[in-house]
């Protein structure tokens, strides 16, 4: 007769850095992948960021070739080598990440601080397949997108922006206050602090911010321009980040508003004058309004 042995989970867990070299993906593969819901990581309870189980790890190295597969699942290109993935000229691959057909998953700045976009190789490569994009790669472009091109539009920021915004949701989970301090990654200050006037919920949202990419150092003309990059600024990208702001911590108040400090105790009663003994079931209040008799 056979016996079924079972076997306690596997709760260990490592450290990015560390599942990263055990998948042997780059720590900005893996930090993609993680955004992208590729790896699964648990909350660090020490406060660090996300952590990855070891179930996890088994999970991602059980089939055969699976992380080479995550590997490709994570590639970036730019510009030049984008144009060659969906068989266009660079000129006019710009301008269909212009015209936001085609989104990127991050950005840099070189040292002349230009803004260089990447681009998920993987979807490029989907982009390039769907018949329906045939008009947009081969041709004239459709009279209605030149009339924008040449308007100056340019969605690559704000398409990011979103995008950037759907991978730090996805890490605050349900945790309504933690979804709303992700919110205020894009916006101004001064649109955080009119949408959320107290000033507790506003340091409790500061305290759950999520840290966005750092580009140079802090206060240099390219951390400024990658801040620019980052902040939203378009009326109507405001509104609306504006109202789900609003919104989300409406629904975090809801089940758990944020707590205020406590009030300092009350001073202690005084004495009364000897032989006179204030009444205890009127209370203090009320003996001081008689004048303490």
């Amino acid at each position: 007769m056979s016996r079924t042995i079972l076997t306690e989970p596997d709760h260990r867990t490592c450290t990015p850095s560390r599942a990263a070299r055990e998948l042997r993906l780059k720590r900005g593969e893996f930090d993609l992948a993680v955004n992208l819901g590729f790896i699964r990581t648990v909350p660090d309870e020490g406060g660090g960021g996300g952590r990855v189980t070891r179930a996890e790890l088994d999970r991602l190295r059980a089939g055969h070739g699976l992380t080479e597969a995550l590997r490709d699942r994570v590639t970036t290109v730019g510009t030049k080598e984008g144009a060659l993935l969906v068989d266009v000229a660079p000129t006019r691959f710009t301008r269909l990440a212009r015209l936001g057909r085609i989104v990127p998953v991050r950005f840099y700045l070189n040292r002349y601080r230009t803004v260089i976009w990447l681009y998920l190789a993987e979807e490029l490569r989907h982009f390039a397949a769907d018949a329906d994009n045939e008009r947009l790669l081969q041709g004239r472009m459709p009279a209605d997108l030149r009339e924008q091109l040449e308007a100056g539009v340019d969605r690559r920021a704000r398409n990011w922006r979103v995008r950037h915004l759907g991978f730090l949701l996805r890490q605050a989970g349900e945790d309504h206050w933690a979804r709303a301090a992700a919110v205020t990654c894009l916006l101004d200050p001064a649109d955080v602090a009119d949408i959320v006037e107290d000033p507790y919920e506003r340091a409790r949202l500061e305290s759950l911010r999520p840290r966005l990419p750092v580009h140079g150092a802090p206060g240099s003309p390219a951390a400024e321009l990658a801040e620019t990059l980052m902040t939203a600024h378009e009326p109507d990208e405001v509104a609306w980040l504006r109202a789900d702001l609003a919104r989300t911590v409406e629904e975090a108040r809801a089940p758990r508003p944020e707590p205020k400090p406590t009030a300092p105790p009350p001073l202690s009663e005084p004495e009364p004058p000897a032989g006179e003994e204030a009444p205890r079931s009127r209370g203090l209040l009320s003996w001081l309004r008689r004048g303490g008799s």
